[in-house]
């Protein structure tokens, strides 16, 4: 066989082993199992949807602050004198009922001097009784009765009143209608000695003790009662259109147990400008209060016609929400009447 020939059927059986291996690998390709398609995702989303329906809608609005006393005064002397003690200490703390005493500066100097005077006024009622038997009779026997009547350590009781203008002039010629008046300006004056306290409360502050000599016009202590007080709350200027005068408030701190019930008292005509907030005063009584405690509370606010109340996070863009129109989403704008912590009324 010449060279020729035999690289003829060289190349020959290469192109056969060629052929033959790929016709081999796709044979053993065909044996396996074709893979499973997979399904077409469903690419339609499920949500959640509610029927609308607008009604009357009652609000609350939040409020929060201090309180403060609602009877709170500070106490000064009136008259000069020394301080004596009393049946409960002038101490911080101390609790006095209405109408008792506090207080008693030494009255002994003031008392004397008010007897010397209804001792002399005595003397001159008793020296015109004469006259007035003479020239009036019609009133001798009323002037004879309050002399016989007249009590030196009594307050001293209302003149009889005269006939006529001429024992009128007569009177006021031997100087009864000055002492009289005197006499009374000095049992008001005597009736200071002794300071009562005006409403029931504790003392918040002190600065005498019994044996201080107390100056006219000298600050003794401070009041302050411990059964009433005001929640001073601000309120912004867009919100106090649902607030009024005597709305209930629901109150309640969040240091100790416990809630109360308050009614708003005043309103402010003022307007903070730089926060442009309204001052509420919220009237509240009960235990546990303190001056100075921070409460949070929830007034009763104005009910909101034909509306409906929305979670908040189901508003979009602050003015929109999602309506469902024929198993479609639409944007639908609406009008936000009021913002709740979580809510929205629409």
């Amino acid at each position: 066989m010449s060279s020729l020939t035999s690289r003829r059927l060289l190349i020959i059986l290469g192109l056969l082993l060629v052929v033959g291996a790929f016709a081999g690998m796709k044979w053993m390709f065909g044996l396996k199992e074709e893979a499973p398609r997979k399904p077409k995702e469903n690419r339609t989303k499920t949500v959640q949807v509610a029927p609308v329906q607008n009604q009357n809608l009652a609000t609350t609005l939040e409020v929060q602050g201090q309180l403060t006393a609602f009877d709170k005064v500070d106490l000064f002397s009136e008259v000069g004198g020394t301080l004596v003690s009393t049946a409960k200490p002038f101490k911080v703390g101390t609790y006095f009922a209405k109408g008792s005493p506090m207080l008693r500066i030494d009255d002994t100097e003031a008392r004397l001097a008010l007897l010397a005077q209804k001792s002399t006024f005595l003397s001159a009622i008793a020296q015109i009784l004469p006259d007035l038997k003479i020239d009036y009779p019609a009133s001798f026997a009323q002037w004879e009765a309050y002399l016989n009547n007249f009590q030196l350590e009594g307050q001293l009781a209302p003149l009889p009143e005269p006939v006529n203008e001429q024992e009128k002039r007569f009177l006021a010629a031997r100087t009864l209608y000055s002492q009289y008046y005197n006499i009374k300006s000095q049992e008001e004056r005597l009736s200071k000695f002794t300071i009562y306290a005006p409403f029931s409360g504790v003392l918040t502050a002190t600065t005498v003790h019994p044996g201080t000599v107390v100056r006219v016009g000298q600050q003794l202590g401070s009041l302050m009662a411990t059964d009433h007080y005001e929640l001073v709350a601000t309120v912004p200027l867009e919100d106090l259109n649902y607030l009024k005068v005597g709305n209930p408030v629901k109150l309640w701190s969040e240091d100790i147990a416990g809630s109360w019930q308050g009614r708003i008292k005043r309103i402010s005509n003022q307007i903070d400008p730089a926060s442009q907030t309204v001052q509420v005063f919220v009237d509240v009584r009960g235990k546990d209060l303190r001056e100075g405690m921070y409460l949070h509370g929830e007034a009763a606010a104005q009910t909101v016609a034909n509306a409906y109340r929305l979670a908040r996070d189901l508003l979009i863009n602050q003015q929109q929400v999602y309506e469902l129109q024929d198993s479609t989403l639409r944007l639908r704008p609406v009008d936000v009447v009021k913002v709740e912590p979580e809510h929205v009324i629409v």
